[in-house]
């Protein structure tokens, strides 16, 4: 029994370590596609071995400057700490953040257009993920940026409380996260089991988006 107990530590440890990990939600920037205190599940192999697409929720460590410099820090027990070094308890690091990607590298992203659209290369997109009102546009403070290369363009879907790329344009990342700094995407609510559900990246939204070359 020993055993087959320190086998599944192993087992759960490697999962965590190198496939799926466990995080929570702490803000309301991803409002209402997540709420505060949902659970969600990150898939690891999310970009190094698959590829990241424009509408996938991402969990990025802080590229800096984009938190706070002190945060309230929980204090976990020794088992939760236990629980959490092997994977089978959330991860509630105060340096990790939860958007959504809107540019890859060498997209041109903009707003607003005529319409308060939001734009891809030029292309307008109709983004039914966020909860702004039809009169709204889809970004508050206007900008056009270009994605460097190894890096991603974020926003969240709750666009007007959100301190997303848009509002860390000074911080030494300029908004944008560099790929070595995102852990995974998220692709599933797992708890509440009452808000059990996948998470959609939305790929009709950017249909006819195509990534420039550098």
């Amino acid at each position: 029994m020993v055993v087959i107990f320190l086998a599944a530590l192993l087992i759960s440890f490697l999962i965590k370590t190198f496939l799926i990990r466990s995080f929570y939600i702490p803000s309301g920037s991803m409002e209402t596609t997540l709420q505060i205190d949902d659970r969600v599940i990150v898939n690891e192999l999310v970009p190094d071995v698959v590829d990241l697409h424009r509408g996938d929720v991402v969990v990025f460590e802080d590229p800096g400057g984009w938190l706070p410099d002190s945060l309230p820090t929980p204090s976990p027990t020794g088992i939760e700490r236990a629980l959490e070094f092997v994977g089978l308890r959330p991860h509630d690091s105060n340096n990790h953040l939860i958007k959504r990607v809107i540019g890859l590298p060498g997209d041109t992203v903009a707003c607003c257009n005529d319409f308060g659209q939001m734009t891809v290369n030029g292309v307008p997109l109709e983004e039914p993920y966020t909860n702004l009102t039809p009169e709204e546009p889809a970004s508050r403070d206007p900008f056009e940026v270009t994605v460097p290369e190894g890096s991603i363009w974020v926003m969240g879907d709750n666009r007007n409380n959100s301190q997303d790329s848009r509002y860390n344009q000074g911080t030494p990342s300029r908004g944008f996260v560099p790929m070595s700094d995102v852990v995974g995407r998220a692709f599933v609510i797992s708890w509440p089991y009452t808000r059990w559900s996948w998470l959609d990246n939305y790929p009709s939204v950017f249909d006819g988006v195509e990534r420039r070359e550098q």
